[in-house]
């Protein structure tokens, strides 16, 4: 997909967008051979892309996982309970990750893992507000509980800022919704829900940011991260 270069360049963790923008005017970008200018746009699957000489890649040498999480494992790398970990479920792989914020335990679904600290703080900063989309099966009142879900909320003494949140099918008196957030309290859906007079039955992450979920991966199966979803994940964080 053909972006602006400083916006590659930051996405790929070289730069922010201003640091990138004066390579740019230095003359330390060529695009297929050419030295870039301020305004040019390129596609990293089409273009060769050089910055002092070195070929642009997403991720510069890190590492970014999918995992579809399944219920029953906890997100530390390591539990002083004997809980099963996130942590084994990745033992296949050569380096060392962490996970990118929590999922509780009796949550599923989109967990990202990297050894990438400054794509870490970026994502879990409140400042970027990246989303956070949510599968939830509930039972309650349904009608009742919409406008409160959608509507100002606070826990822990705090205003949340306001939930999307979509209906869904409805089979023998469980009702399915999707809610977007993009703060990230402790079980914060799981609570929205309680106030609002719901309970819930199961709740399965499915989009962080850019990044969906691959329905292909099993529970407990985990892959890397594709060139173009690292750049859809990265691209849309603000001052990055």
């Amino acid at each position: 997909m053909e972006e602006r270069l400083q916006k590659l360049i930051s996405a790929c963790g070289l730069a922010s967008r201003r640091a990138a923008e004066e390579w740019i005017t230095a003359g330390r970008v060529t695009v297929n051979g050419e030295r870039a200018r301020l305004g040019d746009r390129a596609d990293l699957d089409r273009d060769a892309v050089l910055v002092d000489g070195r070929p642009l890649r997403p991720g510069n040498g890190r590492t970014y996982l999918m995992l579809n999480k399944p219920r029953g494992y906890v997100t530390t790398l390591s539990d002083e309970k004997g809980r099963r970990t996130v942590a084994g479920l990745v033992a296949g792989c050569p380096a060392r990750v962490w996970p990118v914020g929590r999922l509780d335990m009796d949550s599923e679904g989109l967990l990202l893992l990297t050894d990438d600290g400054a794509l870490t703080h970026q994502l879990l900063h409140p400042s970027h507000r990246v989303d956070k989309e949510y599968l939830v099966w509930v039972t309650g009142n349904i009608n009742k509980a919409l406008p409160i879900l959608s509507g100002p909320m606070t826990l822990d003494g705090e205003p949340l800022s306001p939930a999307r949140v979509r209906r869904g099918r409805d089979s023998g008196g469980v009702h399915q919704l999707a809610i977007t957030i993009h703060q990230g309290k402790n079980r914060q859906v799981r609570r929205m829900c309680a106030q609002a007079g719901l309970e819930v039955l199961r709740l399965k992450r499915i989009r962080e940011g850019g990044l969906s979920l691959d329905r292909s991966l099993k529970p407990g199966q985990w892959r890397n991260l594709t060139e173009d979803e690292l750049l859809r994940l990265t691209g849309g964080l603000s001052g990055v």
